[in-house]
């Protein structure tokens, strides 16, 4: 038997992570903690937006942790020998280089028409785009929209130029005055 649930995204983290899974009418979080897990369920009717940003975060710890590699490199190069100093500062370049080839980090919003939720949606910022893409297309075909066409379509009548019935008034006073007096002023 086929799951109604198909899994969009995995956020690992130390002591457990989150695993995002999609049906054709919720959007499933089961967040582990340690040994217990809490699921959270969002029906795609009642989703009001998903905003993905960079973590502010993600170069601070990028640079903190490859300052304390360095530090580390050096403190082996002076005291052990060149070779184990040139392994850890190697190792930390390395480590270096492939967070910046992964991109920053994300944190992720969602909000439904009861609540504000933040919960890790993507590990990383460029991957956001793709599981947001399948969100929106379950969340349009859940709400039974078509798809729009994507070039305008023309009117069948001409454009009629502009005629000024009153020649005292201009148009943009007319309609300030008339604002003003349907709010009560």
């Amino acid at each position: 038997m086929k799951s109604a649930f198909r899994k969009i995204s995995r956020v690992g983290s130390l002591t457990g992570g989150t695993k995002w899974y999609l049906s054709d009418d919720c959007l499933l979080a089961a967040r582990r903690m340690m040994y217990a897990v809490e699921y959270r369920r969002f029906y795609l009717r009642d989703l009001e937006y998903i905003m993905v940003w960079p973590s502010r975060l993600w170069l601070w710890r990028l640079v903190i942790l490859e300052v304390l590699f360095l530090v580390l490199a050096a403190v082996f190069w002076q005291r052990v020998n060149f070779t184990a100093g040139a392994i850890v500062g190697g190792v930390g370049l390395a480590w270096a280089a492939k967070e910046l080839a992964l991109g920053p980090a994300a944190v992720a919003r969602i909000r439904t028409t009861g609540a504000i939720v933040d919960l890790p949606l993507v590990a990383r910022t460029r991957r956001a785009r793709k599981v947001l893409a399948t969100i929106d297309g379950a969340v349009r075909a859940a709400r039974g929209e078509v798809e729009q066409p994507t070039a305008p379509e023309t009117s069948a009548q001409p454009a009629e130029p502009f005629a000024q019935t009153n020649s005292e008034t201009p148009s943009g006073t007319a309609s300030i005055r008339d604002a003003t007096q349907t709010n009560g002023s």
